[in-house]
């Protein structure tokens, strides 16, 4: 391996996605010199990339906007804030529009007015634009660079980031005025379409340094798939109808509210769906919008409007969740001095409450959020002091106190045994959560001790298994919190909502780790019965 490469920036942006591209590039309009790292490739890796996402735009219309936030406020839990809808929708239409003309993004046009359809991206299409942006205007690009811990100074701010460039086989150093974390969320690498890099590094490395959680109840999606497959467009299977293995219909089975008797189901016996709801319209339209969710279907011969197949859940974690790390003012800055985060690595409660899914809101959001981080960060760097020395605040999985003989793959097998099985993650009790959290905590103890790497791509590893198991502890404390069922988060034993519960669920902590509770801020909005 050779020596550690060292560099300094105003602002580092921690991820390649949508969120980090819009940070660096309003870190650098405002002035910043601007570091990007990601664990991936720039433009090709991460959730966004592979798919074809709907982003909610809506134009600055009063009774368009009304409608859009009033969409999911009852489904969220009413813990969203109109306040950050309102900021959402607005800089979700501005960017979007700085897509189409600096991104260069060719949006379809409507043939009926001529204008631009606006209300979508291909995410193959829209990543590649925004590398290529970030090249024109001078951010400075490092890709196969996962980032493994965050730097602090002697007062506790956060001041750049340490890790691991793979095809160099080096580690690096960035010391930087300001932290911009849009690293993704935590799919708990189950195999769903571009989650294998979102393994909640962001989450593990803020919770070193202290940050607060907010939401992380909310952080049990699971999506629909063709069995065997990883590619996650549940929105589809609005069309579908559902059917046991002896071919009766699931009643009361579908892709939003009905998914949980999909699960229920699974337990005893395989399900099949069928897209029969979809007419000839629909049909084409699905096709020119998701076209590779049908490429799994035209391989096999498996038409899926006419003929059922196999389904299958899979857990999606804060990737499609909501919950993140708590944000605390307009630039999305976290509770830590100098550090910032965006996208699926920050907590969504602020515009969708307990309830979000794929694109739409979490598009909008991470588009939004990361300009809002990156501009703040921008500003921060200009006054944050650079002088003093700095050290690296990461422990587990990078400086173990015992021998270092636990793998990441032991760790990430008994993670996963708590993690994505529906009957603990999905269909909540706490019969089931505590002693699936007991088991994580005795997991997080044995990793504190013995899990570690000697190679640059073994810690990488390593550091993976411990954000995963980072992140399952947090979610399960948080549900085991919320004594009700709210939004996504649905206990069994718990079945009713409380309006006693009408507040955000915070945590923190890795070796203590606390659970507190935050105010909503939607006192305009009506409280859930």
């Amino acid at each position: 391996m050779s020596e550690t490469w060292h560099a300094s920036t105003d602002v580092l942006v921690i991820g390649g996605g949508p969120a980090a591209t819009w940070a660096a590039i309003h870190a650098r309009e405002a002035g910043a010199e601007v570091t990007l790292v990601d664990k991936g490739y720039c433009g090709t890796s991460g959730a966004t990339a592979p798919s074809g996402t709907g982003v909610w735009y809506v134009a600055p219309e009063a009774e368009a906007r009304a409608s859009a936030k009033a969409s999911r406020e009852a489904l969220g839990g009413h813990l969203a804030d109109h306040y950050w809808m309102d900021r959402v929708l607005d800089q979700t239409y501005t960017n979007m529009g700085r897509l189409a003309v600096e991104g260069r993004y060719p949006f379809p046009v409507d043939p009926a007015t001529g204008e631009q359809l606006r209300t979508g991206v291909q995410g193959p299409e829209y990543m590649r634009r925004m590398r290529a942006w970030l090249q024109r205007i001078g951010v400075r690009i490092h890709d196969h660079s996962p980032a493994l811990e965050l730097l602090v100074d002697d007062a506790g701010a956060v001041r750049g980031a340490a890790g691991h460039q793979r095809q160099l086989d080096r580690d690096y150093r960035i010391t930087a005025g300001a932290v911009v974390l849009a690293s993704g969320g935590c799919a708990f690498l189950s195999g769903a379409l571009g989650t294998n890099v979102d393994t909640g590094d962001g989450a593990l490395m803020a919770a070193e340094v202290g940050a607060r959680f907010s939401g992380m109840e909310f952080s049990n999606a699971y999506a629909i798939v063709p069995k065997g497959s990883t590619i996650t467009k549940t929105a589809y299977y609005g069309y579908a109808t559902f059917f046991g293995e002896d071919g009766r219909v699931l009643e009361d089975a579908g892709s939003t509210k009905g998914r949980s008797v999909i699960a229920r189901t699974l337990l005893q016996e395989r399900v099949f769906a069928q897209l029969d709801r979809a007419d000839a319209t629909v049909q084409a339209q699905m096709r020119l919008g998701q076209p590779n969710f049908f490429l799994q279907f035209d391989r096999r011969g498996i038409d899926p409007f006419s003929r059922r197949f196999e389904i299958d859940l899979l857990a999606e974690g804060t990737v499609r969740g909501t919950g993140g790390l708590d944000v605390v003012d307009d630039d999305c800055a976290t509770t830590v001095p100098g550090l910032f985060a965006a996208g699926d690595a920050a907590t969504r409660e602020r515009i969708c409450g307990g309830f979000t899914g794929g694109g739409s809101h979490n598009a909008a959001w991470a588009m939004s959020s990361g300009s809002w981080a990156g501009a703040g960060a921008a500003r921060y760097a200009r006054s944050a002091s650079r002088g003093g020395e700095v050290a690296g605040a990461g422990r587990v999985g990078l400086r173990p106190s015992g021998s270092g003989s636990l793998t990441a793959t032991e760790v990430v097998t008994a993670a996963q045994q708590e993690l994505i099985p529906f009957e603990k993650n999905y269909l909540r009790h706490g019969d089931r959560l505590r002693p699936a959290l007991a088991r994580l905590d005795e997991l997080w103890s044995a990793a504190a001790q013995e899990l570690g790497g000697a190679t640059g791509d073994e810690r990488v590893r390593a550091r993976q298994a411990a954000a995963i198991t980072a992140v399952g502890r947090l979610m399960y404390r948080s549900t085991l919190s919320r004594t009700e069922t709210r939004g996504m988060s649905k206990r069994a034993d718990h079945p009713g909502t409380d309006p006693a519960q009408h507040h955000h669920v915070v945590a923190g902590g890795l070796d203590a780790p606390w659970i507190g509770t935050a105010d909503a801020r939607n006192s305009g909005l009506a409280v859930a019965p």
